[in-house]
């Protein structure tokens, strides 16, 4: 365990701790819970940003040459020496 430091709002500060004592923990367990159920709420919801964004890639066409990633400079200077 690494011990931290944080700080609260008066407010926040009085609505933990009467929180930990109904729940009969410390407020550092509490505040431990909490950190760990936002973190893996964060990763879940990576995940599935993740997840979404590989369910699409190769269903649509764009139109680009099939060697774009390959001489992407060549297409590129053809672009700026059009203008």
């Amino acid at each position: 365990m690494i011990r931290t430091q944080i700080q609260l709002a008066e407010e926040q500060a009085h609505a933990l701790k009467q929180l930990a004592a109904r729940k009969g923990v410390s407020m550092a367990e509490l505040i431990g819970r909490s950190v760990a159920a936002a973190l893996e709420r964060e990763s879940a919801e990576y995940g599935e940003r993740v997840r979404r964004a590989l369910s699409v890639v190769g269903m649509f066409k764009s139109g680009a040459p099939s060697d774009l990633s390959v001489n992407h400079d060549k297409y590129l200077d053809e672009a700026y020496g059009a203008h």
